[in-house]
């Protein structure tokens, strides 16, 4: 099995290694040739992942072509804001004999497209039934340590999802079926979201209690878009839906949570951003989120006030007292 993993950023490079594990020829693609050639010649992504190792059986390139010939099994570890572009590159290439896997989580700001919209208008010759979306709480600093982790291959052609099952899973990492791709892509871009609001509430000095009803409510709120845009409940309660809100909410590694946090403390969006030089996809989606709700006439409270004090300067503390003084209205 010949796998490709485009970007090689921190969660690209913990599944390179991964695959490696699992003995496929892994090749790993970097946007840079200079970047490419620095994690050859170190065997160490000291940008991302520093302190793991890559094994000198992945190659590392900077051709995107070359990668994308000779595999098997594509994967996307992109941006989601960047993913069109590079497709781009690749949208020649003839996908009925490849799969493709996507593992960006978020909406595209441009256009309110999922990613598996953004890949069908991109790759053409990419049949839909070879689509997989691979999401779930997984931190690459944890996988590239081979802790225990389970997540979800999601596919419309069970086949294809099964392949990837095969491809990925082995004793650190367990990947289950799912069907209902449309509500495994909005649960891994809209829990990025409600991870600002989680850091926003560390920032601002609150407790447990608060984290809580946020990612409780904020599930509410994802379920509630999610069921609108066609996508299946249950898929909410799952691994790609509370385990991945969990994780993003609440762990050190979750840039999403880093930057609600240092926001809610003072600082500036841009600057914060600036600082941790990697993609906190929850800031382009927090707008997405704000503009498919009033598109579609969905009551998302905490998205709007996570929009409103990113984007017009509106202060987290007034943003909570406005949540907690809305009308009284039953849980369900």
């Amino acid at each position: 099995m010949n796998v490709t993993v485009l970007g090689a950023g921190g969660w690209g490079t913990a599944l390179s290694i991964l695959l490696h594990d699992n003995a496929a020829k892994t090749t790993l693609w970097a946007y840079k040739k200079e970047y490419a050639e620095e994690l050859s010649r170190l065997r160490e992504n000291r940008t991302y992942l520093h302190g793991v190792t890559i094994p000198g059986e992945i190659e590392i390139t900077a051709d995107i072509e070359k990668a994308v010939d000779s595999a098997d099994v594509v994967v996307a570890s992109i941006p989601s804001q960047y993913l069109r572009e590079q497709l781009k590159k690749i949208a020649d290439f003839d996908f009925h004999k490849k799969l493709f896997v996507n593992t960006a989580k978020g909406i595209e700001a441009s256009t309110l497209l999922t990613m598996s919209e953004v890949v069908q208008a991109t790759l053409k010759k990419c049949p839909i039934e070879n689509y997989v979306v691979l999401s779930g709480p997984s931190h690459a600093e944890e996988v590239s340590r081979r802790m225990p982790t389970a997540i979800v291959a999601a596919s419309h052609h069970k086949k294809s999802a099964e392949l990837v099952q095969k491809t990925f899973m082995n004793k650190y990492f367990r990947v289950y079926l799912n069907r209902d791709v449309k509500g495994v892509e909005l649960c891994g871009a809209l829990k990025n979201v409600i991870a600002l609001a989680a850091g926003m509430s560390d920032g601002a000095g609150y407790g447990d209690n608060t984290k809580a009803a946020l990612m409780t409510r904020g599930m509410v709120e994802i379920t509630r878009l999610g069921e609108t845009l066609g996508a299946h409940h249950k898929t909410f309660s799952g691994l790609a839906g509370m385990g991945d809100l969990i994780v993003t909410c609440m762990s050190r590694y979750s840039r999403n949570r880093f930057v609600g946090e240092q926001v809610a403390a003072g600082r500036k969006l841009e600057e914060v951003l600036d600082e941790i030089k990697m993609v906190a996809e929850g800031v382009p989606t927090a707008k997405a989120a704000n503009q498919l709700a009033e598109k579609y006439g969905v009551e998302m409270p905490i998205m709007e006030q996570v929009y409103n004090v990113l984007f017009n300067g509106k202060d987290p503390q007034v943003a909570v007292r406005d949540l907690m003084m809305r009308p009284a209205k039953d849980e369900y």
